[in-house]
Order: structure tokens, then sequence, then C-alpha cells
């Protein structure tokens, strides 16, 4: 009995810190994670989108959890594709699935990870919380030599302390983060080196690679009392092989974000963009993009290329676990779209340019 009540306390948790409720914020006066200057996008303490909903509350919770039509997922949905076993290294451009948000991107000779998640369960604790339905596309001990790790947001489905901790210890990475993230990932390792940034800062990777941090419409929290208190971010990668853009979670809102990243940084040539965790649109639309809001917002980018993550691996909200590459067909044939233009991936799908940026 007392194992069961653990268990649906975690669960609540989980539902809490991944579901968007911010009920027990007002608790908390003090930031643990970061100090810094007031700025249009932090207030002293908690960091905010401008212009985009922030919280919800336990009365929406409760009219979401108990309001039905969550479809069933199975236990298990194993990938088609085979785990990969990528090359040492990658002179031009490789990009593999490892699961949910997890990708590793090849590049101009580097290896980088982001938002990497090996964990069995998206949760604070190992015995509750959204369970792995696919196992890791690669294996953590296939990967090759990791030169940099980019996290985006501090949701335990993004940000997985013990799989960091221990590529810190086995590879020695470049870790890059969002403001207040390196006190959440030094928690795991006290050695561990973070470059933190904020919207509109970049890290230099060498090589002619520099990663910039840009908005999203989105939120963080680790507990019930620490929301907003860590930054969130989408990433720029500039590279010589073109420009890479990777959002792990945001809402569409007015689209502002996505036409900014074309402004300053010209078309892109290839953009991961989430396409899942998206039903009851009425809770999660202000966080999560649907597959249709993720072709809007690839146009906006003006992407040569886009995949879709954050689907298929960790049951997080209502809809079933087809039902994103459902609404991603569905959206592509209303836009005029040839399906190939974007993919939804699923672990262990490798892909390649077969040509050369456009100019």
């Amino acid at each position: 009995m007392k194992r069961r009540r653990l268990i649906k306390l975690a669960s609540a948790v989980t539902v809490m810190t991944l579901g968007g409720v911010g009920y027990a914020a007002h608790r908390r006066s003090s930031n643990p994670y970061y100090r810094g200057p007031v700025s249009d996008h932090f207030d002293g303490t908690r960091f905010f989108s401008p212009n985009q909903p922030q919280d919800k509350d336990l009365a929406e919770l409760a009219r979401w959890q108990l309001g039905g039509g969550r479809e069933d997922w199975p236990a298990r949905w194993p990938s088609p594709h085979p785990p990969d076993t990528p090359p040492e290294r990658v002179a031009g451009l490789r990009v593999v699935h490892i699961g949910h948000a997890s990708l590793l991107i090849q590049v101009a000779g580097r290896n980088i990870l982001i938002d990497p998640v090996y964990a069995k369960r998206a949760s604070p604790v190992g015995f509750a919380g959204p369970k792995r339905a696919q196992p890791p596309g690669i294996a953590f001990e296939a990967l090759p030599p990791i030169d940099a790790v980019l996290v985006t947001h501090n949701h335990y489905d993004h940000l997985d302390g013990p799989t960091l901790a221990r590529l810190w210890a086995e590879h020695q990475p470049r870790f890059v983060a969002p403001l207040g993230n390196d006190a959440i990932i030094r928690s795991y390792d006290d050695t561990v080196t973070v470059e933190t940034r904020d919207w509109g800062g970049s890290v230099d990777l060498g090589d002619g690679l520099t990663v910039h941090l840009t908005p999203a419409y989105h939120w963080s929290a680790r507990g019930v009392n620490d929301r907003r208190m860590a930054l969130w971010s989408a990433f720029v990668l500039t590279t010589p092989h073109g420009t890479l853009y990777h959002v792990g979670d945001t809402g569409y809102g007015d689209g502002a974000i996505f036409t900014q990243v074309r402004e300053q940084f010209g078309k892109v040539r290839l953009a991961t963009l989430p396409i899942g965790a998206y039903e009851p649109r009425w809770f999660m639309q202000a966080q999560h993009m649907n597959p249709e809001e993720a072709v809007r917002a690839a146009g906006e980018v003006a992407a040569e290329q886009v995949l879709g993550h954050h689907w298929g691996t960790f049951r997080l909200t209502n809809e079933g676990i087809e039902r994103p590459i459902e609404a991603l067909a569905a959206a592509l044939d209303a836009a005029d779209l040839p399906p190939e233009r974007f993919l939804a991936l699923r672990p262990g799908q490798v892909w390649e340019p077969r040509h050369p940026p456009n100019g």
C-alpha cells in the first residue's frame, strides 16, 4: 500500500513538472539556479515568454486529467530501424534519432548530442512516470566521441541528469545550456563545466561551428516550486554545411520566434521540430506545437528539410502513439508539400543530405 501511494505521488509530481502546472511556483521567492539582472523575459526571479500564457492551475490540471479522451499506448512500440552505429567522424552532415527529442548531429567532423535521454522513464523517480516505449536508437556504448552536448531546458524528457554525468565522465564534452541549467546539471556531478547563455547568446564550438540560443514559447521545472526559474531555448547551429535549427519544445504562438530566425540567419538547411505531446489543445497549445503548426513553422524559417521528433517514445499527453504521423501527413497534404520534405523520425533512423545546401 505504501509503495502504491508513493507511485501515485510520483506520478502526480511528473504530471505537474511535465504538464504545465505552476500552482506552487509563487511559494518560492528566491531562485536557486540563477541570479541576474531583470530583462524583457526575466523578472528577477522567474523567466517568461513575453506576450505568451505562462501557467496553468490545479483546476485546469484536474480538468485535463479527469476529462477523458486519453488514447491508449502500447507498452512497447519498437522502431523499424535497427540501432545505429555511427561512424567516428563525418566530414559532411549526418543526423540520427536516438528517441523522443534526443538527436546525434555529426557535422564538419564534430559530434553533437542534443537533449540526450537514456533513462527508462521521463520522471524524477525511476519507478513511476512516462516509460520509454522504444529503446534508444543508438546504444550509449555505440556513441562516437562526443564533442558537445546541447540542452534545451530542464524538463525530465530533455534533461537526464545521470546520462549527462555519464557523458561527462566518458567523453568530457562541452555542455551548452540556457541560463540556470548549469546548477541543475552540476547537481549530478559538480565537476561538470557548463557554458550557459541567455537568448541571443552564442558559443563558438570551433571548426566553423557556432551554436546560438534563440527563444522558444515554453517553460521549465524540475519540481513543483521551481517553475520558470531556469531558462529554456531553441538552438541555431551555423556550420560549414548550412544552418541547422533545433527546437526541443515550443508552442507556435504568434510565429514571431520563427520569422526572427529567418530574418537573422537566413534560410535554414535543416530544421528539427517537435510534432508530439499536443493534446488536448486547450491545455497544450501554449507550450507544444501540433503537426499542423510545425509545418507552418517550417515554412516560416524556409527550411529546406525538416525532421520531426518528440513523439512515439514517452507518453506525455492524450494523443495516441501514431496520431502525430497521421496529423503530419494531413498537414503536408493540405500545404501541398511532399512527404519526404518533413520526415517523422523513429529511433535509429538516419538522415543525410543528398546534395549540397542551397545558396
